[in-house]
């Protein structure tokens, strides 16, 4: 017997009174098969790069994962380079958006900060992946690694100068900032480093580095 769920791939299914109607999927335009293809292209890169390193990322790994001709690869991006640039921002616009979704509603900074914290050892778990893409950037990425870190620390900075603004934060000025920020995301990938990556057991921030973590931060920004 052939297997029906081929053929059905692209239909939804419209429920009535009786039996489920068939219902032919939606024809995509233009702009959003190109907007799915590169989707497929850039999350089969992130597994590719999170596995072998961009070094070992080739073009053919890449769209083997993606499962699309190498032929489709170059209608969205020049080289695996022109890829490689756009990589890290894109998946680390995923990882800001859990990031905002769990700091949502935070009643101060501190708070803010512990979610965000717990936000992002959680989405390194998930994606465990995500840590190679971030770290060996520096080399084989380095304008995709401007771009990333300038959105982290633009939206840092923006998130302290908010809490300086409410008095939440008193002993530092508008311009130290921009070095808190960084000092706070050097404390994200070290503790990682320690106590997360390359662990068998678990790959869970434990909760006492958490509230260290956070006994530090309430401590040194009132």
């Amino acid at each position: 017997m052939k297997d029906h769920r081929t053929r059905t791939a692209y239909i939804d299914v419209e429920q009535g009174e009786g039996a489920a109607i068939p219902r032919k999927r939606k024809r995509l335009s233009r702009e959003e098969r190109a907007a799915e293809a590169r989707q497929a292209i850039f999350a089969a890169a992130s597994k590719v790069v999170g596995q072998h390193g961009y070094a070992d990322a080739s073009i053919t790994r890449i769209t083997e994962a993606a499962g699309i001709a190498q032929g489709t690869f170059y209608l969205y991006f020049d080289s695996r380079q022109a890829l490689f640039d756009e990589l890290l921002p894109h998946v680390g616009q995923d990882m800001l958006r859990l990031i905002h979704d769990r700091v949502t509603g935070a009643m101060d900074i501190y708070d803010v900060e512990e979610r965000g914290f717990r936000a992002f050892f959680q989405y390194l778990k998930e994606n465990p992946g995500f840590f190679r893409i971030l770290n060996e950037a520096e080399i084989a990425a380095p304008v995709a690694h401007s771009k990333h870190f300038k959105v982290l620390t633009d939206r840092y900075v923006e998130s302290l100068e908010r809490a300086r603004n409410a008095g939440q934060v008193k002993r530092f000025d508008r311009d130290e900032l921009e070095t808190l920020a960084y000092v706070f995301m050097a404390a994200r990938s070290y503790l990682y480093l320690r106590y997360v990556k390359g662990k068998s057991t678990a790959r869970s921030l434990p909760e006492k580095v958490i509230q260290t973590y956070m006994k530090l931060v309430r401590d040194g920004l009132k």
